[in-house]
């Protein structure tokens, strides 16, 4: 009898045939020149079409929303058409894959943001954390808080970009409100110490989240959208006076959007699984109502365990993805794994990126 962890799970109307799920992965290798998913982006893509659901990376909604260089954005006619590419080639496959839809907020560089303007976020706060320039890694710029009148520009700028996603064939979309970026600047108290309608008490720092979803969900079936949230990481000099408080609400908030899944990084993201005290994972688990998808620092071990004893429903594996395109197959079959290539995770070609060894039939 198969493990739990290797059978189908329907979301609305989309079946995953596996539970193993290609996390969201910066990798720097849009175009320079507009941020396009190229050639070499849509065979990366093809060759992970086996995993149950594929995320793809940080995917910007707009110019403001840019961090890093060369990530690919959503928002130009070049754009969707390289997304199109994508999506095609991995539904050829037999593949499923969303957009994770980014707005990284604090987190840029005046030299990433047209004109050369300051990043935007809740609060003039600015993050002690790098971003990714043309001249390389580089503190972020001081930010400028958003005016109160220009956040339902913000929200329409991804309702567009869950538009553009449809367009090119997307199955669904992901949020990205997690890892400091904007939606998880405005969650938390320690970034957003805004006093109008999205500051304050934890109701009004969780209604831009609603606001998104709310676009979201207008374009795709909310069983088509996720949110991604990290809870009690401190990626990009992020904090919280209680996130357990805080991110109950954030939950409570895609429960009513009637989401397909929340996507949970389980402790300090890429670091440990380590919790903070008072931290209860459990707690999240039973106030969503819809599929659990767990995510940081899974091995074949305890993704097994971790589903077959219904702490999740998928896993979210993310270096083992940029390591193994049939990541599934070998999991499912407990064969050796490559080992990833850290120096090429960021940016360059086809090394450390599409030439991965895929495992021979025989050995499985």
């Amino acid at each position: 009898m198969s493990d739990k962890l290797f059978t189908p799970l329907t979301l609305g109307t989309l079946t995953l045939p596996n539970r193993i799920v290609m996390a969201p992965l910066t990798r720097n290798r849009a175009t320079p020149d507009g941020d396009v998913p190229n050639p070499l982006i849509v065979e990366y893509y093809a060759q992970r079409a086996t995993a149950g659901l594929i995320i793809s990376e940080g995917t910007q909604i707009s110019p403001e929303g840019k961090g890093y260089i060369q990530t690919p954005g959503i928002y130009s006619p070049r754009q969707v058409a390289g997304w199109t590419k994508v999506t095609e080639a991995v539904h050829a496959k037999g593949g499923r894959i969303f957009a994770q839809l980014w707005h990284v907020g604090r987190v840029s560089h005046t030299s990433l943001q047209p004109d050369g303007q300051a990043p935007v976020a809740p609060s003039a706060i600015t993050a002690r954390t790098k971003t990714f320039t043309p001249a390389g890694f580089a503190d972020a710029s001081p930010p400028r808080a958003l005016e109160t009148s220009e956040v339902e520009r913000v929200v329409d700028d991804f309702r567009k970009a869950a538009e553009n996603a449809k367009a090119a064939g997307f199955d669904g979309v992901e949020l990205h409100g997690a890892n400091g970026y904007l939606i998880d600047q405005f969650l938390r108290d320690g970034s957003n110490t805004r006093t109008d309608r999205y500051g304050g008490s934890i109701e009004n720092r969780t209604r831009l989240l609603a606001e998104v979803l709310a676009a979201l969900t207008s374009v795709f079936p909310a069983t088509r959208v996720g949110v991604r949230f990290s809870p009690f990481s401190t990626f990009s000099d992020m904090s919280d006076s209680d996130p357990m408080a805080t991110f109950s609400a954030a939950i409570a908030r895609a429960n009513d959007a009637g989401l397909g899944y929340v996507h949970i990084i389980e402790g300090d993201t890429g670091v440990s699984r380590a919790l903070p005290p008072g931290a209860d994972l459990g707690v999240f688990r039973k106030l969503f109502k819809g599929a659990y998808l767990a995510n940081n620092g899974y091995d074949r071990a305890s993704a097994i365990r971790a589903v077959e004893s219904g702490a999740a429903d998928l896993i979210a594996f993310g270096k083992l993805f940029i390591a193994n395109p049939d990541l599934v197959q070998r999991l499912e079959h407990n064969a050796p794994l490559n080992e990833p290539q850290p120096a090429t995770f960021y940016g360059g070609g086809a090394e450390g990126y599409t030439d991965y060894p895929a495992l021979d039939a025989k050995a499985a």
